[in-house]
């Protein structure tokens, strides 16, 4: 097995990876919040930490069992896909940091969106796809502030 791929064994280290997952984002826009120079930018990227976390109180419902997972339902998974190649520096530009946030969202779409096509159950099937729209849309407020922050950027300097 090359190193940029993981077998997941079962169900439970899927979600396990996904949980992760939520974890790191939700300390990841803590730490963009603080960042953040507009008080209404903070508290959109606040209230995007706080979904990060339902999304990890969800996965951790079906991890106990309150939705059943057959274990065959578990696929392979490029795993190198998922993770970021950039990290945080503190030097980092808010404007870099949107990127990174924006790259972030869409790596969690793609993940949700794999495990939906190989999730079987369709429940389990519904609520990674609903994972996935909603990843999407925490990409898309970021390209909003983004885009905004850098016409402010080229218009002052004019």
């Amino acid at each position: 097995m090359a190193e940029d791929k993981k077998k997941f064994g079962s169900v439970n280290e899927v979600l396990d990876f996904a949980i992760a997952r939520e974890v790191e984002a939700y300390d990841f826009y803590m730490k963009l919040a603080a960042l953040a120079q507009r008080p209404q930018t903070v508290k959109v990227i606040r209230d995007l930490a706080v979904e990060e976390r339902q999304h990890k109180i969800r996965l951790e419902a079906v991890k106990a069992g309150e939705i059943v997972l057959k274990e065959e339902e578990v696929g392979n998974l490029d795993i190198a896909g998922y993770i970021e190649d950039v990290k945080p520096t503190a030097g980092m530009s808010y404007t870099e940091l949107l990127v990174l946030a924006m790259k972030k969202e869409n790596k969690s779409y793609r993940l949700y969106t794999d495990l939906a096509s190989i999730a079987q159950n369709k429940q389990v099937k519904e609520m990674f796809l609903r994972l996935a729209q909603e990843e999407a849309e925490h990409k898309l407020r970021f390209e909003f502030e983004y885009d905004l922050t850098t016409f402010q950027a080229r218009t002052s300097k004019k």
